[in-house]
């Protein structure tokens, strides 16, 4: 679990924190071979000019002021150039947290209290729940400032990083709105009505990962992979009756339920 320590700070307030990122990855990753005798594809950093192979340990951050000129930064010269206001996550202001189009929202960190932040952490948390509101703040990070929404949650606070607006794409592909009857419209709330259930994450799986992981069992043992059977899902020739029937369906999936 990766773990960095920040403070955050508003008013004369600070309050020292751990962050520890909130998700990880289960996915089934792939390696790449030869073709010919499934060999590892194995890919070698080289120097453009001695043509040796480099490892990390070799490699230093260059920035091209001039055509083949470089300037050498290192690590250390990048922290130097931060204040301690840099390093901590500053509160710029506060807002509803459905003011904000998830779009803008990127990676998330849990937070926690370091020893002596305890009960301003809590204070944080406690008034943003109540007032149902999130808190906007940045930090630098690596080598940018980089927003953050402080999102405040029962059993803690969550961090997420989060876009400019200059790095969210506007929506390209426009569309005609159609005329809605209202009798349609009805219906349409009536089936999101009849699926409304409390949201449980732990009720939710990735099913195509353990297909895959069906696939690649079936492949160890030397069996044969069979098509998966294609569904008919049906053309929709009128939509009131495309509807109804999907709330009649809804209805008797939450009663088997």
């Amino acid at each position: 679990m990766v773990s960095r320590k920040s403070v955050i700070t508003f008013g004369i307030v600070a309050i020292p924190i751990a962050m520890s990122t909130a998700t990880q990855d289960n996915d089934i990753h792939f390696n790449q071979l030869h073709k010919e005798d499934n060999s590892r594809i194995r890919y070698k950093k080289t120097c453009a000019h001695c043509g040796k192979e480099v490892t990390s340990q070799d490699i230093v951050k260059g920035f091209e002021y001039d055509k083949d000129k470089y300037v050498v930064i290192t690590d250390d010269e990048i922290e130097k150039i931060k204040t301690e206001k840099e390093k901590s996550i500053q509160i710029l202001h506060f807002a509803q947290l459905n003011q904000i189009s998830p779009v803008y929202y990127d990676k998330t960190y849990q937070a926690a209290p370091e020893k002596g932040g305890e009960k301003a952490f809590e204070l944080l948390r406690a008034a943003l729940m109540a007032e149902q509101k999130i808190a906007i703040g940045k930090t630098v990070l690596g080598t940018k400032d980089t927003l953050m929404a402080i999102i405040p949650r029962e059993d803690g606070l969550l961090i997420s990083t989060m876009f400019y607006a200059e790095d969210v794409k506007d929506l390209q592909k426009q569309y005609v709105k159609p005329e809605i009857a209202q009798q349609e419209l009805d219906m349409a709330k009536v089936l999101i009505n009849s699926m409304d259930t409390p949201f449980d994450p732990s009720k939710y799986k990735d099913e195509y990962q353990e297909k895959l992981r069906a696939l690649i069992e079936t492949k160890i043992s030397g069996k044969e992979v069979v098509a998966a059977v294609p569904e008919s899902t049906g053309k929709v020739i009128d939509l009131m009756e495309a509807l109804k029937a999907s709330v009649e369906k809804a209805k008797k999936e939450k009663e088997s339920a």
